[in-house]
């Protein structure tokens, strides 16, 4: 078992997920977001599952910082808007093949571990 975990180093919710499973001695790939931003096919993935407004974190600073309260954007312009603006985002994005999480889901990362 391998898992991708996106996210950035400041967030107690990734440094969370990225402890969850090297307890269990699970290999991690980790891609922080503030280095390399994660790239339109990648969101679309996790949009596609949870929808793109989801994957938005509407209690950020940046989001209020950006004025986004009373934006009505399209799922394809908030997925670009994700793309350059990665703080953005709900954390983590964990990805385990085709299995998706966003934000800090420690139960469905119990189910992965235990199958």
């Amino acid at each position: 078992m391998e898992v991708q975990i996106f996210g950035v180093r400041k967030s107690a919710d990734t440094r969370k997920a990225q402890r969850f499973f090297a307890e269990r001695r699970i290999k991690v790939h980790f891609v922080d977001l503030m280095e390399r931003a994660a790239s339109l096919g990648e969101l679309r993935r996790f949009a596609q599952k949870f929808g793109a407004s989801n994957l938005v974190d509407r209690n950020s600073r940046t989001f209020t910082d950006l004025g986004l309260q009373y934006a009505q954007l399209s799922d394809e312009k908030w997925l670009l808007k994700l793309t350059e603006e990665p703080l953005l985002l709900k954390m983590p994005l964990v990805r385990n093949g085709n299995a998706l999480t966003v934000g800090a889901q420690e139960s469905t990362w119990k189910e992965w571990t235990a199958r």
